[in-house]
């Protein structure tokens, strides 16, 4: 029977769910796969090379914190795919890397496997935060649909219009899923309608818009077509019955939904266009891609084809198959068109590279990921304080890394800027190129970082005309915070397009340039008192929006070198907010404060000693108390420098300080200064 909607359009009808053949104990999870023709499979099973029409290849997409990893989470261990593994005791399984662990974010994509009713479902966990966008626009080269994860509390945010844009662009048909409608304050209907009304906004085709909608709860682990049902399954499993309901319902819609993958196998050479890189400390470097035609087993001759002009990079052969299937890896003898693998037996492949049989010239077309919009500059570390906590310091190994992070991270540009000791890196982001500095400082690097600075362009017909990038950014406030949010956002060029309410939040829509947004965070932050949240996506390049006003105070600048002590720090405090504690090293151009008012950068001296003198005091020395001082998180450090100032990142350590630390030679640099625009156009 069709579900009707308040929104107006009718859903593909649903089959007839059954939710009593997976059940969520460990313990009879295999019995309950087998039960259901499912994921009892062995691992020779996953190995094995099965017919195109019994492979489904899928990927999860959404808005940060919407529950795509948690979903994937409760697929593979309903499935049994995470039987006999230490990861069915843990929560957010695909978040391998340690930054997203510590986060809770998805920061690189991940590919895995189960086995459904004899049918083998690839599924691609991608990430949810705008800066890391260009690992949603290269995945969806590899599936065939996307399950569209939306929060029936929240709705369609910034990224989800992003991913849902891409994903229409190449003709998916989603399959969509309204996740924590167990809430109390989850609004299904609304959010339904409001889907319908983005998919229509950016031109969705009929058969795009009658997409199949299922209501869950990836949390509690449960996921139905009858939104009746679902209020059943959210009163039981907050009547503490956790067996209740299960992911069956939306594992028969991939199976009845997503269509098999296209490609000759029998008849035609091999080829796969390769996504992502792996490392593997036994075999090197490993390629992951979907094949797209023809078969290859292990020991066959491959050529590594460069994109685009098809010349020929390498030519090697298959050392390794492999098939991930949970968390783990599987090897394989074969695979075919349609499999989702990564192979091993040519160093030197890069991302978006075309690995194929011999008899191939042409490489396959790959999907170009949206160019980057801002900007850091990377260079050695040369403050007096430099070489005591990293190994790795030299220009070179710092342009090495830099250069293999390019190579795997395709919304990364790493531009060398002719100069021996830096390079420019051009990312989507403040948070993506902070998760890549917070990377190279635990691999023990020690750098200095300038603040991020937008990339604009010239307009072809008139090298006057100047175009800067545009961000939507929607913001969620209480009503109270509302008004101070505006006030900012418009002083930094923001344009209000929308304000409603969605629950008892203001719901805040600004086009705004990308330069408004650098440094807002925190301020955001401090204004809403942390209740409030912030999320934004690339817009489009427009005209240039002028300058901004200044947004943040004046600087203290250390004039000596030593350590700093109470005595100095009790006197300058007076002036503003120190950054440095007691017993902290320090130099001249390093800044340890910000002053309480506006004007000029005020240079200090916290090494300062008290005179010991012979002479008793007439008084009674008081007790100085300091206020304590938090220490930098590297993204707070990225969003508060201005652009005569540098971050110096150590493993341990982040410091403000001047880019040039003579106070002379500064000096001088300042009346010379060359405009953003003229500086940084792209």
């Amino acid at each position: 029977m069709a579900v009707q909607h308040t929104s107006g359009h009718v859903r593909v009808p649903m089959a007839c769910i059954h939710t009593s053949s997976l059940v969520r104990s460990a313990a009879v999870a295999s019995e309950a796969a087998r039960e259901s023709g499912g994921s009892g499979a062995s691992a020779a099973d996953l190995g094995d090379l099965i017919p195109r029409e019994r492979i489904r290849n899928v990927g999860i997409i959404a808005h940060v914190d919407h529950g795509k990893t948690t979903l994937v989470d409760c697929l593979l261990k309903q499935s049994g795919a995470l039987l006999g593994s230490s990861a069915m005791q843990e929560t957010r399984v695909m978040d391998s890397n340690a930054i997203e662990k510590e986060r809770g974010i998805t920061i690189l994509s991940k590919v895995t496997s189960l086995m459904y009713q004899n049918h083998r479902i690839n599924i691609v966990d991608t990430p949810g935060h705008a800066d890391f966008g260009g690992e949603v626009e290269r995945i969806l080269s590899m599936v065939d649909s996307v399950v569209l994860v939306v929060d029936a509390s929240e709705g369609p945010m910034a990224q989800t219009k992003f991913v849902l844009t891409k994903a229409l662009a190449r003709g998916i048909h989603p399959l969509v899923v309204l996740n924590k409608v167990d809430r109390p304050s989850s609004r299904p209907d609304e959010v339904d309608s409001e889907l319908l009304e983005l998919f229509l906004a950016l031109g969705a085709s009929d058969e795009q818009t009658s997409y199949d909608l299922l209501y869950a709860s990836a949390k509690e682990g449960w996921c139905t077509s009858d939104l009746a049902e679902a209020g059943t399954l959210a009163e039981t499993s907050a009547g503490g019955n956790k067996s209740a309901g299960s992911m069956v319902p939306l594992l028969d819609a991939i199976i009845r939904s997503v269509p098999p993958p296209k490609g000759e196998r029998e008849n035609a050479p091999f080829s796969m266009l390769v996504t992502q890189l792996e490392a593997n400390s036994y075999l090197g470097k490993c390629a992951l891609g979907r094949i797209n035609s023809g078969t290859v087993r292990v020991g066959d001759k491959i050529r590594v084809l460069e994109p685009g002009t098809g010349a020929v990079r390498e030519e090697g052969k298959v050392t390794k198959l492999f098939l991930r299937s949970g968390v783990q890896q599987i090897e394989m003898e074969q695979a075919g068109a349609g499999d989702l693998v990564s192979l091993s037996g040519v160093p030197t492949v890069g991302v978006n590279a075309t690995i194929a049989g011999p008899e191939v010239t042409e490489a396959l077309d790959y999907v170009p990921v949206d160019p980057p919009t801002i900007s850091v500059t990377f260079s050695v570390n040369d403050s007096p304080l430099g070489g005591r906590e990293g190994k790795l310091l030299t220009s070179n190994m710092i342009r090495d890394r830099l250069r293999r992070e390019a190579e795997t991270n395709v919304a990364l540009q790493v531009v060398d800027d002719g100069k021996s000791e830096s390079m420019e890196v051009r990312g989507r982001g403040e948070l993506q190129l902070s998760v890549l500095i917070e990377t190279m400082r635990r691999e023990g690097f020690e750098l200095s970082v300038t603040p991020p600075r937008v990339l604009f362009k010239r307009v072809p017909n008139d090298k006057k005309a100047v175009l800067e990038p545009y961000e939507e950014i929607t913001i969620d406030v209480d009503h109270k915070s509302s008004g101070i949010v505006i006030e900012k956002l418009t002083k930094r060029k923001g344009e209000l397009k929308s304000f409603i309410d969605v629950a008892d939040k203001a719901r805040l829509i600004f086009h705004i340039p990308t330069r408004g947004l650098l440094g807002y965070a925190s301020e955001f932050k401090n204004d809403t008192h942390g209740t409030g949240v912030m999320n934004h996506a690339f817009l489009r390049y427009g005209e240039h929006a002028g300058a901004f006003e200044k947004t943040r105070k004046s600087s203290m600048i250390c004039l000596s070198s030593g350590t700093a002590t109470s005595y100095a720090l009790n006197m300058v405090e007076s002036r503003g907010t120190l950054f440095i504690r007691n017993g902290d090293d320090v130099y001249p151009g390093m800044i340890v404060g910000e002053l309480s008012k506006d004007g000029s950068d005020l240079e200090v001296n916290p090494t300062k000693a008290k005179q010991l003198t012979n002479i008793r005091a007439a008084g009674k020395d008081e007790t100085i108390r300091l206020t304590p001082v938090k220490p930098w998180a590297l993204e707070e450090a990225i969003a508060y420098v201005n652009p005569d100032e540098a971050i110096e990142v150590t493993p341990t350590q982040v410091r403000l300080r001047k880019r040039i630390l003579d106070p002379q030679v500064r000096k001088r640099s300042s009346r010379k200064q060359v405009s953003d625009i003229d500086q940084f156009v792209d």
